[in-house]
């Protein structure tokens, strides 16, 4: 049984190279991480969606470093934008940071909590099993 996060894409479902319909998680640990918006180290918060974007996906990285994961091991992550962002907007600043991997996502529009914040993401990743 591979220990890695499989895709699951019906074939009578959109298949897309952004994202998948679904992810089997291998029993094991899983990390929950809470929406990362675009703050730095020193708590400020990045100006404009892509520098936000950018650095809400290396909060997320460090996060998953800290657990002794990785972004390979990311089955989920919820993007909340700001009322009027344009997804693909945000996908492209993302790709920058997080490259082509392929996950479960979902997208939703908020009024963000934090004035000024543009984007918010959280994640669910595996803990491989050579972590356990």
């Amino acid at each position: 049984m591979s220990m890695e996060p499989t895709p699951v894409d019906p074939p009578q479902m959109q298949q897309s190279a952004a994202f998948a319909q679904g992810m089997i998680a291998p029993a094991g640990r899983t990390l929950y991480i809470g929406g990362q918006n675009g703050v730095d180290a020193d708590g400020h918060l990045r100006e404009g969606l892509g520098p936000q974007t950018e650095q809400a996906l290396r909060n997320v990285l460090s996060v998953l470093d800290a657990a002794g994961t990785d972004a390979d091991h990311v089955v989920k992550m919820t993007i909340y934008l700001a009322v009027g962002i344009d997804p693909m907007d945000a996908f492209a600043a993302s790709a920058r940071v997080w490259g082509t991997r392929r996950t479960a996502v979902s997208v939703l529009s908020v009024n963000p909590a934090r004035e000024g914040a543009l984007v918010e993401i959280e994640a669910i990743a595996m803990i491989p099993a050579s972590e356990l």
